[in-house]
């Protein structure tokens, strides 16, 4: 545990904002307690993360900003914090997906880490690991505030079908989470296509990968492997993968008839369950 008298703030991002948070609530004449209050967070929850136990959230940099009058401080440096926080081989694919102008995904089994919902992240991550769930959660979420920025990355994502029917987190996530992907309907920056089962024999079959557009930047190609990333922009790979995505984009369904099979999935398969007597059943979706 770390001790608030010897926290380092040059130790990690997460440090300096821990010390700094202390620093700026003193000068305030404010307990954790009493930060906590205004914040509409628990005074422990304020110490854990001024002692760099906890992870901050961009709601409560927002909030501690306004609390302290530090004109937008916690909020810029909560995003090396998270950035930081992501494992030491992911961190330069988010920093890729901050300055893309362009993002094509191609996905096999699973909805992307961009267009997830907190209850699907929380059920990939942890599936084999709940160590600091919550925190791992939010970390991967913050990538997603990508799509906030002034001048957005043009996004398109080609997913399997089998990622509408692989019941990640249960009934009430799945539901969610499909919902999540129709509310991006109408939105010509983010665009959402289904690979259908009866494409058959695919440009995809040999795994999933992502594609990174830059104003003047080589294109990367974006791989995975267990526990490491394969970031490449060798002409050849790239030449290749962007005609691969091109045909998988032609196989899949149109950006309408996809948003109406992703509906179709949503009300068959994770629609209102009932019981055996025709009852409804009280389902708790996880956002």
């Amino acid at each position: 545990m770390t001790h608030i008298n010897s926290l380092d703030p040059g130790a990690s991002p997460l440090d300096y904002y821990g010390f700094e948070l202390r620093r700026h609530r003193e000068a305030a004449g404010l307990t954790q307690r009493q930060l906590g209050d205004i914040l509409n967070y628990t005074g422990s929850l304020v110490g854990q993360i001024e002692t760099a136990r906890k992870v901050p959230t961009p709601e409560f940099s927002e909030r501690a900003d306004a609390a302290l009058g530090t004109d937008g401080m916690f909020s810029r440096l909560v995003e090396l914090v998270l950035r930081s926080r992501l494992p030491a081989w992911f961190q330069q694919v988010a920093e890729l997906e901050m300055r893309a102008t362009d993002i094509s995904s191609f996905q096999t089994h699973m909805v992307l880490g961009l267009l997830q919902t907190p209850g699907y992240a929380r059920a990939v991550l942890g599936a084999l690991d709940q160590t600091d769930l919550e925190d791992r959660t939010a970390v991967r979420l913050a990538r997603q505030r990508v799509f906030e920025k002034g001048e957005p990355p043009v996004f398109w994502a080609v997913l399997s079908e089998a990622a509408l029917y692989m019941e990640i987190g249960g009934w009430g996530v799945m539901r969610a989470q499909l919902a999540h992907l129709l509310a991006f309907e109408g939105n010509p920056r983010i665009n959402i296509q289904v690979l259908p089962f009866s494409a058959g024999a695919h440009a995809g079959l040999t795994g999933s990968f992502n594609l990174y557009r830059f104003v003047s930047d080589p294109t990367i190609v974006y791989t995975e492997s267990y526990g490491t990333g394969h970031p490449t922009a060798n002409p050849d790979t790239v030449r290749d993968c962007s005609l691969r995505y091109d045909h998988l984009r032609a196989a899949a369904l149109s950006v309408k008839d996809s948003a109406m099979l992703i509906r179709r999935v949503m009300e068959e398969r994770y629609g209102e369950q009932r019981d055996s007597g025709g009852d409804p059943v009280a389902q708790v979706v996880s956002q």
